[in-house]
């Protein structure tokens, strides 16, 4: 898989409205809107109802049957639940492709852009993980894995097969299954690499045209870490199949890599994934 850094040409069309995408709101201070449809908030009491768990590529050895984690935890203080994804438990090294997707409440049909919101907290790195959204057939997720995606954002501060090591900065597919970092609009400059245990605020907003309409692209937007503010830190990431397809899923995957060169085991944490008619820049 090809990486290619595009910081500054993607920043071009961040700065040019940096100020109108730099929006100082706090949680609990901001507009509400009631049209926002849950996809998970993960408060349920046990199990993690809704999602297909698989492993697509078991290749530990000793073999582990089912050894991806994929569970809801609660945060000490407060008792909010969120849902914990990693590739397999430390140690366990093999597991290729660990698959979970959930059917989204509604589809995105091929000329609507829809926005999603998601928290996501990295558990630690190394970590290999992506999520996003897809518009297969549940049946056929397992055999295409990252060719089941459309819209595609990575974590990862894996080696590539071209020796580049990445650094664990938010990603995005954009171009020919290639990645490109996230873009910090004030410095012109590839973001930071993600803070292990902060909470991220995520908004992408999703052109499910078709391509000649302007379509099969989506904008990213970020706040936490770096980022006190929301700032638009990608625009126009291209989707990775382009099939021009109703989105149906929302899906992860994360890889332990192979067992000559194992990434890691690191984790993401997921929570309060939503989605909305439209572009909506406002926190469910």
């Amino acid at each position: 898989m090809t990486v290619i850094l595009k910081p500054v040409i993607a920043a071009i069309g961040v700065m040019a409205f940096c100020v109108a995408c730099s929006v100082p709101q706090k949680r609990g201070e901001q507009q509400r809107t009631s049209s926002w449809l849950l996809v998970d908030d993960f408060e349920a009491a046990t199990g993690l109802p809704g999602w297909t768990n698989i492993d697509a590529q078991n290749d530990t050895d000793p073999f582990v049957p089912d050894p991806q984690v994929s569970e809801i935890r609660r945060e000490a203080e407060t008792g909010n639940g969120y849902m914990l994804r990693k590739p397999a438990t430390d140690g366990v090294i093999g597991n290729r492709k660990a698959i979970g997707f959930r059917a989204l409440p509604v589809p995105v049909g091929v000329g609507e852009t829809y926005t999603f919101y998601a928290r996501i907290n990295v558990e630690y790195f190394p970590n290999n993980q992506s999520f996003g959204l897809s518009n297969v057939p549940a049946e056929d997720i397992p055999r295409l894995h990252y060719d089941s995606f459309e819209p595609m954002i990575r974590i990862t501060d894996k080696r590539e097969s071209d020796g580049y090591k990445n650094d664990g900065t938010l990603m995005v597919l954009s171009g020919e299954k290639t990645y490109s970092k996230i873009v910090n609009p004030l410095t012109g400059q590839a973001a930071q690499p993600l803070e292990p245990g902060t909470w991220y605020e995520l908004w992408f907003v999703v052109n499910n045209a078709k391509r000649a309409a302007g379509g099969q692209r989506y904008d990213l937007y970020v706040r936490g870490g770096e980022f006190a503010t929301q700032q638009r830190v990608f625009t126009g990431a291209d989707f990775r199949m382009q099939r021009a397809q109703p989105l149906a899923w929302f899906m992860i995957l994360s890889n332990t890599g192979p067992h000559k060169a194992p990434y890691g085991n690191g984790g993401v944490r997921y929570d309060d994934i939503y989605m909305v008619s439209g572009r909506v820049l406002v926190t469910p």
